[in-house]
């Protein structure tokens, strides 16, 4: 069960009444490696413990939770959506998910235009949204070698000289596809 969870591709967190992190599984450690939490989170989470307390959750919180936020190094979006457990012990789920621009590009297109191998493509992905090689590396399970191999194969492919020109081009394919 734990492979799973490490593996999703959502970051998730449990807090305690305390607002503590009792559980995180790899990727919201790397999210908290890069970021730290929206100070919303804990101003609603204090209002959803003192809710619990209360007897008022579906009261106070009768639709879902979601918090949207943007940081300063991020090209991305980032939702936060707050799941309630009452009993047996209140707690309060966070699931964290990035908007990334690469989920808004046709992948599979750019893939098979510029004949990419799939380990090239998970490669270009995490570039796409802007990881550096060290985090493409721990995400992947990848030396950072190879990370660097694999760049070095899609810049050949794609006729650029490094990761600027590279998504630029790519944003550019991905326009002439969707049109």
């Amino acid at each position: 069960m734990d492979f799973i969870i490490n593996k999703c591709p959502i970051g998730l967190l449990v807090l305690d009444k305390q607002l503590d992190i009792v559980y995180s599984n790899n990727r919201a450690e790397l999210f908290l490696k890069r970021y730290e939490l929206p100070a919303e989170i804990k101003i609603v989470g204090e209002r959803i413990f003192r809710a619990i307390e209360s007897d008022t959750v579906n009261v106070m919180f009768p639709g879902e939770i979601y918090i949207t936020n943007r940081f300063d190094a991020s090209q991305s979006d980032w939702i936060f959506r707050l799941y309630i457990c009452e009993k047996p012990t209140p707690l309060v789920y966070v699931t964290i998910i990035e908007e990334r621009l690469s989920n808004k590009l046709e992948m599979n297109g750019i893939r098979q235009r510029f004949r990419l191998t799939r380990r090239e493509t998970d490669v270009l992905r995490r570039v796409i949204d802007g990881l550096k090689n060290v985090e493409i590396a721990d995400d992947l399970a990848i030396s950072e070698q190879t990370v660097k191999d694999h760049l070095s194969n899609v810049y050949m492919k794609t006729g650029v000289a490094n990761k600027l020109a590279l998504v630029r081009t790519l944003m550019h394919v991905s326009a002439e596809q969707s049109d």
